[in-house]
């Protein structure tokens, strides 16, 4: 017995029909380039555990945004390394550092044609490796680390940055950073908070790029959140939003679809995820050894990543899936 084509079979038949009734789709708008600029740095360096991921010099960072802009990608997310670190990663909040240099020099070139964010944080620019300043018994000091994440956002405003996007998981972090930009008048500058960012092994390549190191071989559990955790996740959330986010972020993404999914639904806020340095590592590494189509598989999971429910998604495979698109 032959049985009649059902109603989806049909509306699968061909590209252009899929395309039609396609319930989620990506655009090159939806994609934020990771830029990674590195004081002192004579020429771009490529990063031997992230396959295709370069570090730039500020001399070779506006073609590495040009390029972005030549895909169609219209923002990125600069993460300063300085040449210098210490204990109270004073690099980060200093006048004129790598990071507030590359702001300024990406806003003269090209205005309002790139929307520059800039991972606000101090672990690239300590000695230690953490997230924060550290007291005498070892741990990170909450308080203290707010004075300087307030101080280092104003220095990125006054560069012209769109976004400042805080990542420490400090508390209170996006209201300290709130009050001191519109006591300074930078009311126009936008919070991207990493509300749910997971302490996870998946951001070692990332720690490669950015040489960091966690001294005597801690971690950031302390502060960052359980991988078990959904519920403190959308908590954390829903205070990012109170304090004055003006999008909040997931990360790891793919990892964490469920949180995204919740998320969208319960806040209606706007949503980014971030595909971390482990992630698309491990892609790019199959696809190096003949596994499968790195392309097709990256484009898979940034359409999962969509699907969950994310506005926005963070991912080294942006230039990539830019062309691809």
């Amino acid at each position: 017995m032959s049985y009649p084509l059902t109603r989806m079979r049909r509306l699968r038949r061909s590209g252009h029909i899929r395309s039609l009734v396609r319930e989620t789709d990506i655009g090159v708008s939806d994609l934020i380039a990771p830029i990674f600029v590195r004081e002192g740095l004579d020429s771009p360096l490529p990063v031997v555990s992230m396959p295709g991921v370069t570090v730039q010099s500020l001399r070779s960072l506006e073609d590495e945004a040009k390029a972005c802009l030549d895909s169609g990608l219209r923002t990125v997310i600069l993460f300063g390394i300085p040449a210098d670190k210490d204990a109270l990663g004073s690099a980060a909040y200093a006048e004129n550092n790598i990071a507030v240099a590359a702001v300024r020099l990406l806003k003269d070139k090209f205005q309002d044609d790139l929307v520059v964010m800039a991972d606000l944080c101090l672990d690239e620019y300590s000695d230690h490796g953490h997230c924060g300043v550290l007291g005498e018994d070892g741990t990170v000091q909450n308080d203290e680390t707010l004075l300087l994440y307030s101080k280092t956002a104003l220095l990125y405003a006054k560069a012209g940055v769109d976004f400042v996007a805080p990542s420490g998981m400090m508390d209170g972090q996006v209201g300290a950073i709130r009050s001191s930009l519109e006591s300074a008048g930078y009311h126009d500058t936008a919070i991207l908070a990493y509300s749910a960012k997971y302490a996870t092994a998946l951001y070692g390549p990332f720690r490669d790029a950015v040489d960091v190191t966690i001294a005597d071989g801690g971690d950031r559990k302390t502060y960052q959140q359980d991988i078990g955790n959904v519920n403190e996740s959308l908590r954390e959330i829903a205070l990012d939003i109170e304090e004055g986010a003006d999008m909040v972020m997931v990360k790891p993404a793919v990892t964490n679809l469920d949180v995204i999914a919740k998320a969208k639904a319960k806040f209606g806020f706007p949503l980014a995820a971030y595909q971390v340095s482990g992630e698309y590592s491990m892609i790019a590494a199959a696809a190096a050894a003949g596994v499968f189509d790195g392309t097709s598989v990256a484009y898979e999971t940034l359409m999962s990543i969509k699907r969950a429910g994310a506005d926005a998604i963070i991912t080294y495979f942006a230039k990539e899936i830019a062309k691809h698109l």
